[in-house]
């Protein structure tokens, strides 16, 4: 018997090469194809799927993306088995979507043949963390090991302050501390969440909601 199998995607390319690329393997069934959660959804309610493959940035749906949607999808489809195919296969984001209960991260750069193997698995019951993103995910997922991730008071702080559009020097001044002390909590705060760039840093807090709880200033324009 055939795995049935969702695809979700909001890129037409990629989203028509994972389409020949799995059909071909004798135990996989390709069901539906969705470019965003609206589609995603009303394909949930009409056909039956064994896994679902979905993006993790799908911007447009009536649905959202992120882990809001993840969040819904578990909500309403509690037995659907979920593989995140994503770019953004940071630790910090793994972990999330770990203790949400996803079964599997693979990221876009890998070989086809993780994401088959990652299909696979949470069919049969497993989890499956290939990268070492994935590894963060899989020792803190869910609620094991997240103190190896938790930020400090003043760590959550700064980066409240930075991703709500502070400069560095605007935090030290308005926290009263020194630049160095402030750009060292910044960076603390980044390793510890396994994040290297600062535009990972921004996504991961407006999809944890550690931006939206921001007091600090507007960003600049």
């Amino acid at each position: 018997m055939k795995i049935r199998i969702l695809l979700a995607d909001d890129h037409p390319a990629l989203l028509s090469g994972l389409k020949h690329d799995l059909s071909a393997l004798p135990t996989l069934e390709i069901v539906g194809t969705a470019k965003n959660s609206g589609e995603l959804i009303d394909l949930l309610n009409q056909a039956s799927c064994d896994v679902l493959v979905t993006d993790y940035a799908m911007p447009g749906g009536t649905h959202g993306d992120g882990l809001a949607f993840v969040s819904y999808l578990r909500r309403n489809f509690p037995a659907l088995k979920i593989v995140v195919f994503t770019m953004l296969d940071t630790p910090a984001i793994v972990q999330e979507l770990a203790k949400l209960g996803v079964e599997s991260v693979v990221g876009k750069t890998a070989e086809i043949k993780l994401l088959v193997s990652a299909i696979h698995a949470v069919y049969a019951g497993a989890r499956y963390f290939p990268s070492e993103a994935g590894s963060a995910g899989r020792t803190s997922a869910p609620g094991a090991g997240s103190a190896n991730h938790a930020l400090s008071k003043r760590e959550l702080e700064v980066v409240r302050l930075y991703v709500s559009g502070a400069s560095i020097n605007e935090i030290a001044e308005q926290l009263n501390r020194s630049k160095q002390t402030i750009s060292t909590q910044k960076t603390s705060a980044m390793r510890k969440l396994g994040i290297e760039r600062d535009a990972d840093l921004f996504r991961f807090a407006y999809e944890t909601g550690i931006a939206a709880a921001s007091d600090g200033p507007s960003a600049k324009t």
